[in-house]
């Protein structure tokens, strides 16, 4: 199902046009102005985006002008839909590169028609540049990658890179899983939700590490979250293209099962831990932890929220806060802020 993000301020038409695209199978997000329609853009990354021109916080040309900067965001499709009919709007909005303009009001079948022609200009790109793109690793793989190492290294110098800011999501729970990661700096945690809306982070993952696995015979979605703990930078590689890597040099492959079972069983260890550790041995482990993922000297601050913390060690936040105060009336650790900074990282290593 494609995903359409639905800008408008006008209530009435953003819930009567939304209504219309979810009768025509797509699924629609909305926002009522231009400024909460950037941040359900990156959040969502919709297949293709309908807004407004006049809007209230930020109008439909500024909304274009934002997303067409970003790498992320600047080829999907973008319809203007406005009651504003002037031609020289009509242009403008066109120079800005909007891939069609609809005036309001507007006639169902002109709507269906815009959306479906861009997508389906979209998916023939995507399909050209797939084939481009194999047919240029063919050439890249003359002599066969003997080990992951080889691996990163192509990733390091072919793969298109990606920038996110602190706690900015890079894939959603249920997102299609279409990309592989490697993260080139920063620290990256992955995690789920529960019913009760408690997060349980799986995994952190630092410079230099692999994130993004799921199937490769099966189309099935992202089983987690993804954000940046700190800024960080990530090249995304096709699973596609991956594939094609693997099946022409079979050590990576039996390296690449090496690694994701090492990260099954850390993850399997940190359930033991959760389960049947104490609270200051599971506090203890966690700060030590991060502070290996994140690379930081004892003497550093960690610059992570409290309830990350509490979330990795399985306790509730409150608990938590309570335990690291305790650790700071010991002289283990102190507060810079919301940031933590290790005093005795042999006490420290003690409950662990």
């Amino acid at each position: 199902m494609k995903k359409i993000l639905l800008i408008e301020d006008d209530k009435v038409v953003r819930e009567n046009t939304a209504e219309l695209l979810e009768l025509a199978n797509y699924h629609v997000v909305t926002a009522n102005n231009g400024k909460t329609g950037l941040i359900e853009a990156k959040k969502h990354m919709p297949d293709l985006i309908i807004c407004d021109i006049m809007m209230p916080e930020l109008n439909g040309f500024g909304v274009l002008q934002i997303l067409s900067k970003d790498i992320i965001t600047k080829h999907i499709p973008f319809i203007f839909l406005s009651a504003k009919t002037e031609h020289k709007d009509v242009r403008k909005g066109m120079n800005l590169g909007a891939d069609d303009y609809i005036t309001k009001p507007f006639d169902e079948s002109e709507l269906f028609s815009a959306i479906e022609s861009r997508l389906a200009k979209v998916a023939i790109l995507k399909e050209n540049l797939e084939i481009q793109s194999a047919g240029e690793i063919k050439k890249d793989f003359d002599e066969p990658i003997k080990n992951l190492e080889n691996l990163k290294t192509y990733f390091n110098q072919n793969v298109e890179g990606f920038s996110y800011q602190t706690n900015e999501t890079i894939y959603q729970q249920g997102d299609n899983s279409n990309y592989v990661f490697l993260i080139k700096q920063g620290v990256v945690k992955t995690y789920k939700i529960d019913e009760q809306g408690k997060e349980l982070i799986t995994a952190l993952h630092k410079e230099n590490d692999f994130f993004g696995f799921t199937s490769f015979s099966q189309n099935i979605p992202y089983q987690e979250f993804a954000t940046a703990i700190e800024n960080t930078q990530v090249f995304r590689l096709s699973k596609r293209d991956l594939k094609q890597i693997l099946a022409e040099n079979p050590n990576v492959t039996l390296e690449l099962i090496d690694f994701l079972t090492d990260n099954v069983s850390d993850f399997k260890n940190q359930l033991l831990q959760m389960a049947y550790s104490s609270v200051r041995k599971k506090t203890a482990n966690t700060i030590l932890q991060f502070t290996e993922k994140m690379k930081k000297r004892p003497n550093e601050n960690i610059k992570i929220s409290r309830s990350d913390l509490a979330s990795i060690a399985g306790i509730a936040t409150e608990t938590f806060i309570r335990t690291l105060s305790d650790f700071k009336k010991d002289g283990i650790i102190d507060f810079k802020g919301s940031n933590i900074e290790i005093i005795d990282l042999n006490k420290l290593k003690k409950m662990n």
